[in-house]
């Protein structure tokens, strides 16, 4: 049946689990292992997926499954799974669908555990990647084997916010069966939907925006069925599931997603807006802006610049720790996505895994600073900003 309300903010907010006979407003906990059968003959029909159903919370749930269809409707997508964390929808998306002989294509500009996969986790099943710039169309083109079966990307990246060109890659891939594989985290379903342009999969750490504020762990992979079908048979037996409670919270949080992320990006214009001639910054880069060298894929893809700025500072890596080590109240904490306002100088932390040529060729420079912009009043972010600045 078709749904009543097309516009994202009543679908956030009125996507729902079915009310059960208490007649509740707002969806209720499932805290269960399991779920009790009817009778036999409805077990037996359960286990053999002939009929829809609960059987255990390691396969489904009342609450993993309102997060699920809840997500597949604001990122148009057939169908999904929900995972403990943000590491696991991507890895699970990946491992479900790959093979011992089988290649990738990912943008050299990923989140630093992404990168651990791609050079240390899969090769050992023989599994290889061949990294690619992620704004330069032909360089994918040119790395694609008879063996690649995949194509993975951050758009906007972490944390260069490097953006790639959805439309154009999704279809090379097209024409070739590729699988296109976009962490969608960055930008949420509020600001893009990248199944729209073709991409077969989306993932999310749930984690970041879409609890947005610092509580839970949880990630998503929707896609289309017959992918994410091999992906739930992977996640079901190798247990990477969402606890219902998190799902809950996050559930919850969607409703608010809207209008948060037009705060973030709000917010996150006026720092940039602010900052993009300090003396002390070599570079700033924010997606929302004609300065960004994207700015026209951004246009195209995205509806606004999200809440994600990053900025070089002049004297690298010192400086870098020393503006970090002068905020007065801004957090410094390995997280982003939340409420409040978050810094972290990536060489020294998420990315530090790097070499420093390899974190050269993604745009991480050594006095990096990436800022999450949060919900605080806008003059009181930039003042705790402006106030370290002047200290380096």
């Amino acid at each position: 049946m078709k749904e009543p309300y097309k516009h994202f903010e009543t679908i956030s907010i009125r996507t729902q689990a079915e009310r059960s006979q208490n007649r509740e407003h707002s969806v209720p906990l499932y805290l269960t292992s399991s779920f009790v059968f009817d009778d036999a003959e409805q077990a037996r029909a359960l286990f053999a997926d002939e009929i829809p159903g609960n059987i255990y919370s390691r396969f489904s749930n009342p609450n993993t499954q309102e997060l699920i269809d809840k997500m597949c409707l604001l990122e148009h997508t057939e169908d999904g799974i929900a995972t403990a964390t943000g590491m696991a929808a991507v890895f699970s998306s990946m491992a479900a669908l790959l093979k011992s002989g089988d290649h990738i294509v990912a943008s050299r500009s990923v989140f630093g555990s992404t990168h651990q996969l791609f050079t240390k986790i899969f090769p050992a099943w023989g599994i290889h990647t061949t990294y690619v710039g992620l704004g330069n169309p032909g360089e994918w083109k040119e790395a694609i084997r008879p063996n690649t079966k995949m194509f993975y990307l951050e758009t906007p990246s972490n944390p260069g916010l490097e953006l790639g060109d959805l439309e154009a890659i999704c279809e090379m891939a097209r024409q070739l069966h590729i699988i296109v594989n976009v962490d969608n985290c960055f930008a949420t379903p509020y600001l893009q939907t990248p199944a729209d342009f073709g991409a077969d999969l989306v993932v999310h750490s749930a984690t970041k925006f879409l609890d947005g504020q610092g509580r839970v762990l949880g990630g998503l992979v929707l896609g289309k069925k017959e992918l994410i079908q091999q992906v739930r048979y992977f996640t079901r037996h190798t247990g990477p599931s969402m606890s219902p409670f998190n799902a809950w919270v996050i559930s919850k949080s969607l409703e608010t997603l809207a209008v948060r992320m037009d705060r973030h990006c709000e917010n996150a214009l006026f720092i940039y807006e602010r900052l993009k001639n300090h003396q002390k910054i070599n570079k700033i880069l924010y997606p929302g802006s004609p300065g960004h060298p994207q700015y026209a894929i951004a246009l195209r893809q995205m509806k606004k610049g999200g809440a994600m700025i990053a900025f070089d500072l002049k004297g690298g890596y010192e400086s870098g720790k020393k503006f970090l080590n002068c905020l007065q109240w801004i957090s410094h904490t390995a997280n982003l996505g939340d409420s409040r306002t978050i810094a972290t100088h990536p060489a020294s932390t998420t990315h530090s895994k790097l070499t420093e040529e390899e974190r050269q060729a993604v745009g991480i420079m050594p006095g990096l600073i990436r800022i999450s912009c949060g919900l605080e009043h806008k003059e009181d972010i930039l003042e705790d900003i402006l106030q370290a600045l002047n200290r380096i």
